[in-house]
């Protein structure tokens, strides 16, 4: 027999005060010390580091994000028009892969992902916090987007791609709000 679904009061893990969590949320900020905080699947409640960026309007929630710097290297052969040189040059240095962690559909946070690593914006912090949309995207979530991203980058080159190899190093990811 299966053991009863028990819900648990989650308090912050610095001032235990009450944290309001609604369903698939993750993320959360303790409206009385500013902690932010992470549910872990493995380890519970954890204490994360929320890095809010400048620019986000006052009336306006910011869009949760995260970050992580990653390195790949790329290998790809095709039936003809073989760029691999400028796929190269673009993985060359690593890149910043900054994906949606608020609720999207896959192909928009794919359209996004894709676009901020081309364009990646300037990571300014703000002094003040900032209210944000919910977070619904766990960090372990991060890789498998990425890996997305990078196929969906080199699947646009206009080559005809017979097949792709590659490996993606990551670092930890950092959770940032943006405007």
């Amino acid at each position: 027999m299966s053991q009863p679904i028990q819900l648990l009061p989650m308090y912050c893990l610095k001032c235990q005060s009450p944290i309001p969590a609604r369903v698939d949320e993750t993320v959360w900020v303790c409206s009385a010390c500013g902690q932010g905080l992470l549910l872990d699947p493995e380890k519970g409640l954890q204490a994360l580091e929320i890095h809010v960026a400048a620019g986000i309007p006052q009336a306006l929630p910011g869009h949760p994000y995260w970050v992580a710097t990653g390195t790949v290297r790329a290998n790809r052969t095709t039936f003809h028009g073989d760029q691999s040189r400028e796929m190269q040059a673009f993985w060359a240095q690593p890149r910043r892969f900054i994906i949606p962690a608020y609720a999207l559909e896959l192909e928009e946070i794919t359209r996004i992902g894709v676009n901020l690593v081309r364009q990646p914006p300037a990571l300014s912090p703000a002094p003040s916090t900032s209210t944000f949309h919910p977070v619904v995207l766990m960090p372990e979530d991060l890789r498998p987007l990425a890996e997305f991203i990078v196929l969906s980058i080199e699947a646009e080159r206009k080559d005809a791609l017979k097949e792709l190899s590659f490996t993606l190093d990551l670092q930890p990811p950092e959770l940032w709000i943006l405007p």
